[in-house]
């Protein structure tokens, strides 16, 4: 473990190599697991918002089950997370070519929404918990992320820097640019 400001590491996110590879998991971690993607407080507020500007990259199924659901549900840990369609995929997922894709991002990126998506899935496959008094930064392992594990050793690119974008949005370029000291330091160690 490794810890900067109130945020201790897990020695995974220097280490281990990741980069997504869509073609091979098909956008899985939109579609498995038991719950939806963890939402912060201040992003439950501006998917109320904008949801009336998400309806037409959503599904009819999705827009009423939204409907009946909330924009969040409360999981079993008594957090907000994204409801489940069916209690498979997120009801924000939408399928181009077969592959799960956020239908949250592609508003963002057609320029209808300035939200880009939840920060918790800009990070995946890295998980955040918040404790009283630190984060913990962790990697989330699942097998259909296997494609992404091999592209990201071919690449040499390690899971913090796959995640610069997302970690720099959720704690600042500052707390980034000392992460990426603490990879080169442990790197000269031989670690």
């Amino acid at each position: 473990m490794l810890q900067i400001e109130d945020k201790v590491i897990s020695l995974d996110l220097l280490e281990e190599k990741f980069s997504c590879n869509l073609e091979n998991c098909k956008g899985a971690c939109c579609v498995v697991g038991d719950a939806g993607a963890p939402l912060e407080e201040e992003e439950t507020k501006l998917i109320e918002e904008i949801f009336p500007r998400l309806v037409p990259f959503l599904s009819a199924r999705a827009v009423d089950s939204v409907k009946k659901q909330g924009v969040y549900v409360i999981d079993s840990d008594g957090d907000k997370v994204t409801p489940l369609l069916d209690d498979k995929e997120c009801v924000y997922a939408i399928f181009e070519n077969g592959i799960a894709r956020c239908a949250i991002e592609k508003a963002y990126n057609e320029g209808v929404i300035s939200f880009q998506k939840p920060v918790s899935c800009h990070l995946y496959p890295l998980r955040i918990k918040k404790y009283r008094d630190f984060f913990a930064l962790n990697y989330e392992r699942w097998h259909f992320c296997d494609s992404a594990v091999k592209k990201g050793k071919t690449l040499g690119l390690p899971l913090y820097r796959f995640c610069q974008s997302p970690l720099e949005r959720k704690f600042g370029k500052e707390f980034y640019q000392k992460l990426g000291h603490a990879a080169e330091h442990l790197k000269k160690q031989g670690r």
